[in-house]
This record gives C-alpha cells, structure tokens and sequence, in this order.
C-alpha cells in the first residue's frame, strides 16, 4: 500500500467590479468588447418574465447588434419559481441550443434571477462565467453582491447552492423607476439592515431621506447604492465563505425567512426580512443589547419605508416557529440569533462568533407578541 499525493494548492483570484450608474446597457456591451470575459462570444440572457420586456430584450438586442451569438431563458417571475426544477429547465434548454463550457451567463433582474442565474453559472459545464446586471433595489443591496448564489425548496429557502463569484455587477438605478412601490419599499429592507449593521450614520441619513429615495431621487438612491456596496464588501472580503462574520448579513432573516416561506410567498423577500427585523430588534431589546429608544427608532424608520413590522394573521404562529428551524445557522438542533448591539453594530458573542442560542420558548414568546 502507498500514498500519493495529489497537490492541488492554488491562489484564487475571484475580485470584481461593481458599476453603479444611470442607463448601463452599452456600458455592458463596451466592456465586453474590451475583455470583460476574454475571448467568448456566446451569451446565456437569463431573465423573468417580468424582467424581459423592461431591459432583457434591449440587452439580448445590442449584443446581438454588436456581433455576439445570445439567446433568452425567460422564467416565470416570482419566488415561487426559484426551484431545482426551473434552474434544470434552464440548463436543459441551455445544452439543446448548443451552450456549452464556452459561453457567459448575463443575470438581468431582481434578486430571485441573479440567485438563480448564478447557481446556473456556477454547476454548468462545471462552472462558467457570468455577470449580474441588476434592476432592482433589493437585488442591488444584497442578491446580486457577495457570490451566494442557491434555489429554494419547499422545506427551506436558499439552502441549496453555492459560492459562485461574478466577472462584474452592473447596479443601473435608472431601472428602479419602473419598479412598483412595494418592491422599492421591499428593496429598502436590506438596506434598513446593512445601516442596523454597520453605521448609525447611514441609518440617521434614510431616516432623514427616506421619502426622498422612496420617490427615487438621483443623487440619494446613488449614495445608498454605493453604502449598501460598501457595507456589504467589508463583511464579504473578510468572510467571503460564512464561517463566522459573514453571518451578520443574515440579521432579522432567522424570522424573516421564515415568514417569507410560511407566508407561502404572499410576502416579497423585504417585507418578510422587515418582520424579522423587528422581532430582532425585541429580542435584542429582552436580552440587553439595545435600549427601547433604539429598538423603536429601527421600528420606525420600517414603517417610514411602508414595510410590515407585525406578523399577518393569516401566518400560524406555531408553524412559525418550527420552520425557525430550517434557517442556515440552526446547529446541532439550536436557534442561533445575530442581534445588534445598538444601531449600527452586532454582537460579537466569542472571537469571530455572531450568532447566539436563543432558547424556543424565548423566540417563541417574541413571536406571540407580535
């Protein structure tokens, strides 16, 4: 008997740019031209249904004009679609018109298509590049940064994936314009957060601007464009893999992701993640971390954005609060909480440690307050 070593020690670099502007389209097709993916010339559009009459049309239009082989995936819009099954509709169809380990996917779209797109991306031929062009405020605060990407089921959502990053991420606010005004109000949730997170700052600025940015003002949606970046890039850079810090980003979503499913996706991804907000912030509020002005100052600056901050009462509570324990940072059987610590920061419980045990009947007295 022998060993033999198979040496495979490699140093990765998965660094990209994020272009936050007005009207990206030609932006896109320039930097293709000038290398962005080398020498490919086959293009996977991959879009809703919604998605593909607004911008995914123009896109599939202007790189076929500049000379490049492209094809549109349309799905059916909505959560409910981020499935095994569409991703494996996708990728069948992807190889029957001829997509093979040469080519690059384009997301166009919210959160629910660059999460899906990008997990496309990253097991097709064994993995290939893409990029992210966003068009929504949600995905542009949190899906389409970071390299997570994953399909839901019907037991529990985003559980199913992996880290796949982009070559580029366009950020084209101009699209926010034709968004309704519950998914801009849906898209301020992650914002919300990453300002419960990080800075008291950024929180007091969309207390101030809120309905300025509601209204879709230039100048401010471009400042929370580049702080949710910003923001974002300082807990991914540290932690790119969640093995500890990365866990922030998921404050409010132990509840938030569990409403979302319960609610059978009557609730967009922001008003579920507003709820579980609130049910942090009591928590936090119970056990210490922050006071009441604070926990009401966050409930507030939830409703100025016209999101939800009680629990519907069509949800069934106890349902509710066994599908806690689907959520990513349950272990072995134990609720694990990120809580602030104050507005603007969390917890850090041990070293590089941000989420604690939360007991049932803890969690569970929090959600029958609600």
């Amino acid at each position: 008997m022998g060993i033999f070593n198979v040496d495979l020690k490699k140093v990765v670099d998965d660094s990209y740019e994020i272009e936050i502007g007005f009207g990206l389209e030609d932006k896109l097709i320039s930097d293709l031209k000038n290398g962005l993916v080398g020498d490919i010339t086959k293009f996977a559009v991959i879009t809703d249904s919604i998605v593909k009459k607004l911008y995914a049309d123009l896109i599939l239009s202007k790189l076929t004009e500049a000379g490049y082989s492209a094809n549109l995936f349309v799905f059916e819009a909505g959560e409910k679609q981020k499935t095994r099954r569409t991703k494996e509709i996708i990728e069948d169809t992807m190889l029957e018109k001829g997509y093979r380990r040469d080519c690059c996917i384009i997301a166009v779209g919210g959160g629910v298509v660059t999460d899906l797109a990008g997990f496309v991306a990253g097991t097709f031929g064994r993995g290939v590049p893409f990029i992210n062009y966003a068009t929504t405020l949600l995905a542009a605060a949190d899906a389409s940064v970071g390299g997570k990407t994953a399909v839901d089921t019907p037991l529990a959502t985003n559980l199913i994936g992996l880290f796949h990053q982009p070559q580029r991420v366009y950020l084209d606010i101009a699209t926010w314009k034709t968004l309704p005004k519950r998914q801009i109000s849906s898209g301020m949730a992650e914002t919300i957060k990453h300002a419960c997170i990080a800075s008291r700052d950024f929180f007091d600025y969309l207390d101030i601007h809120m309905n300025e940015i509601l209204q879709i003002d230039k100048e401010k949606c471009e400042y929370i464009a580049n702080e949710n970046c910003k923001i974002k890039y300082q807990v991914v850079m540290k932690d790119e893999r969640e093995n500890g810090l990365r866990e922030v980003l998921n404050l409010g979503h132990t509840v938030g992701r569990a409403i979302e499913t319960v609610s059978q996706y009557k609730l967009l991804h922001g008003e579920a993640l507003s709820i579980g907000i609130v049910a942090e912030v009591k928590l936090a509020n119970k056990l210490g971390y922050m006071s009441e002005k604070e926990r009401d100052e966050v409930i507030e600056v939830l409703k100025k954005a016209n999101l939800p901050t009680a629990i519907p009462e069509y949800i069934d509570r106890e349902e509710l609060v066994r599908k806690l324990y689907t959520d990513k940072k349950v272990k072995n059987g134990t609720l694990r909480f990120v809580l602030q610590k104050g507005i603007g920061g969390v917890v850090e419980f041990q070293s590089g440690v941000f989420a604690t045990p939360i007991a049932e009947n803890i969690a569970r007295e929090i959600i029958m307050d609600m």
